[in-house]
């Protein structure tokens, strides 16, 4: 197959979204499929902007940054050019990674050109609104979600959150995981040397790994400060790394983590926690729970999925920060406890494979090419029986 990936940010700019779709583009390398990437500018560290991946090129399109949050790119370009690139190509399906701007003109563009998309929900952005200090804006940019995911081919959504909520906006939605690498984030990649650097008196370590943004609530975590015995370790970079260091004084801030490194991170973790309520997925919990450790996240979005209370972890409920502190103390003062837990998170996302996700990803192309053709052919019977009538 021919396919056209449309994201709207990538490297160097690395996310959940990247991040899955650096997996896809691994496995449709392994396939011998056409893949062309299209993606925003990285001129904040243009240099290290790849002009190709997995050997398929990246055609990158004009961007600013976003404001507050440089590191995140708004891509330029009109439909017409997306409509060009798409074109040329000659793309069998059109991949739309999270849509919104850039996104939004693709699936215009594809439109236009008869092409079916296969658009993914991975970012709940009207939540993002009120995070950032415009709660009035979340309905408008729902109805932009709605525009989007409506005039796309498919629709596919990693959790059953995610999927409640686009299905009570009218969009028809199939559903589409992630997987995890079990060979990378393992419980043999424990490092008791680096568990040392860190907490030094022996404390048990509550660990974080993701963006220090607003949209993350990290500053929730604030609640486990003085809980006797345990060390807070925030793994990650963003716009709030400054602010948090203040409210989170006795935290250790690792940095921005990938590959072995993250991993050795991970696994050497007594708990991992997750305060973000506007999660679709939520990677890192399942990258945690591979690395054998349990894991506490608030009861919203993708994590209800990811989660078995009292068996992989615990759930607390939204804004509650005291059931939250509660159930850290329980697992971080029960070592045994602590360990069954994390034994049933490692079982529990054995199989969750990325070659498995892939193929059944390529499956939804699949899928998208026969119901637009079918869409294509209804049209033109209509077409010729108007014109016969």
């Amino acid at each position: 197959m021919r396919i056209a990936i449309v994201a709207e940010s990538f490297l160097p700019h690395m996310n959940g979204v990247t991040h899955s779709l650096l997996q896809v583009i691994a496995h449709l390398r392994r396939r011998g499929d056409d893949v062309l990437v299209v993606a925003p500018t990285s001129s904040w560290l243009e240099d290290t902007a790849p002009a190709t991946v997995e050997g398929y090129p990246v055609y990158r399109l004009p961007s600013i940054p976003l404001r507050g949050y440089p590191n995140v790119r708004v891509a330029a370009g009109t439909v017409a050019r997306i409509r060009r690139v798409l074109a040329s190509f000659r793309a069998d399906v059109v991949h739309v990674a999270s849509p919104f701007i850039l996104g939004w003109r693709a699936v215009q563009a594809a439109q236009q050109l008869g092409l079916p998309t296969v658009s993914v929900y991975q970012t709940e952005v009207p939540a993002y609104a009120a995070r950032y200090g415009a709660p009035w804006l979340q309905e408008l940019l729902w109805q932009r979600v709605e525009s989007i995911h409506k005039a796309s081919t498919l629709t596919l959504a990693p959790s059953s959150f995610a999927m409640e909520q686009l299905r009570s906006r009218g969009i028809r939605v199939h559903l589409w995981r992630r997987g995890v690498d079990t060979s990378r984030f393992h419980p043999d990649k424990y490092d008791a040397d680096w568990r040392a650097s860190v907490a030094p008196n022996g404390e048990r370590i509550i660990g974080y790994v993701g963006r220090l943004a607003a949209e993350k609530q990290v500053a929730d975590l604030a609640v486990l400060a003085d809980l006797p015995g345990t060390r807070l370790v925030v793994v990650g970079s963003g716009p709030l790394k400054e602010e948090l260091q203040a409210k989170l004084p006795g935290a250790h801030f690792a940095g921005f983590q990938t590959g072995e490194e993250l991993a050795r991170c991970v696994a050497s973790f007594d708990l991992f926690v997750h305060p973000g309520e506007s999660e679709t997925f939520c990677q890192t919990i399942q990258e945690a729970m591979a690395s054998g450790v349990p894991v506490v996240a608030v009861g919203r979005g993708g994590p209800l999925d990811l989660v078995d209370p009292s068996r992989t972890g615990w759930i607390y409920r939204p804004g509650n920060l005291d059931e939250l502190r509660d159930y850290v103390r329980d697992l971080t003062g029960d070592d045994t406890k602590r360990r069954a837990l994390g034994e049933a998170a490692h079982r529990s996302v054995q199989g969750r494979t990325w070659p498995v996700l892939c193929e059944q990803l390529v499956d939804y192309y699949r899928l998208a090419v026969r119901v637009k053709r079918r869409e294509l052919n209804l049209e033109a019977r209509g077409v010729l029986g108007f014109l016969a009538g």
